[in-house]
């Protein structure tokens, strides 16, 4: 039952509609007003689940929050019962939301959330990687420098990472993946979960890598990375392997990438801009 004047985050199905709870259909049916982020969507899911909805319907995403916000605060201090969804999963992560929640909290709105599908929990428990410590970070930066720099930042964590990502940057973003994770550093590749052509591939980054470098990747993506498990080396043995390299005769960015591939915790782009700084120090 909605309670009046509380803001409802409610998850939806990732992907199969089947995996809509009792709870949601309920809340689609009781509530005054539904803030989606994608109407079209709601209408299909409500379809879907067999649900007349007779709430006002407004969109509610990243491009329209900060208007809208204010008319979901309304509507709870008139005591209307608000519903917030997004397309597919929880609301708030990595989806609009938060700012409706820090409104409603910040008005002495109560808030409260359905539980349900989330595609980074489904990703994990399906990944086969360590799942009792995990962190998500959401979508990488698109730009590859920036990309790295977040990489390279994470290549010591210990824990699990989870990452979402666009079809279209996969191959991309898995190429970083493997130069700052280093190449054999297990992973996974979820896409299209709960869907019909759900697929889950398993193996090294540097094998992930090479299969979307020759595969159209569709749907959406999730990537996970295993944590680093092994003691890195010292800053100064990681560059003593590498000018040992370059003395004997191989090129300093491949003696750099070499030494990287071996080591977790340090980018071949750190390992090349130290050496090249000793070589002319």
């Amino acid at each position: 039952m909605l309670a009046c004047g509380t803001l409802t985050l409610a998850a939806t199905p990732i992907g199969n509609p089947l995996d809509a709870s009792i709870r949601l259909v309920r809340a689609l049916e009781q509530a005054d007003l539904i803030a989606a982020e994608d109407t079209r969507r709601l209408a299909r899911l409500a379809a879907d689940l067999e649900v007349t909805i007779t709430a006002r319907v407004i969109a509610y995403h990243e491009h329209t929050e900060q208007e809208r916000t204010p008319v979901l605060i309304e509507a709870l201090r008139e005591g209307r019962r608000v519903l917030l969804v997004t397309d597919a999963g929880m609301p708030v992560v990595s989806d609009p939301g938060y700012r409706a929640v820090r409104s409603a909290i910040e008005a002495g709105h109560p808030v409260t959330v359905i539980p349900g599908p989330s595609a980074v929990l489904t990703a994990l428990a399906a990944s086969g990687l360590a799942p009792d410590r995990f962190a998500f970070e959401g979508f990488p930066p698109r730009r590859d420098g920036q990309r790295a720099r977040v990489f390279a930042q994470l290549a010591a964590e210990d824990r699990t990472l989870v990452f979402f990502e666009s079809p279209r940057r996969t191959a991309a973003t898995l190429a970083v993946m493997r130069e700052e994770f280093g190449a054999q550093r297990p992973a996974a590749v979820a896409r299209e979960l709960t869907k019909t052509y759900e697929e889950v591939r398993r193996g090294t980054l540097a094998e992930l890598a090479a299969w979307a470098e020759e595969t159209e990747v569709l749907g959406e993506i999730v990537i996970l990375v295993g944590g680093s498990s092994t003691v890195p080396a010292s800053p100064e043995e990681l560059l003593a392997a590498v000018l040992a390299r370059a003395e004997a005769g191989e090129r300093l960015k491949d003696a750099a990438k070499a030494v990287a591939l071996g080591a977790e915790g340090v980018s071949s782009r750190e390992l090349y801009d130290r050496a090249l700084a000793a070589r002319t120090a």
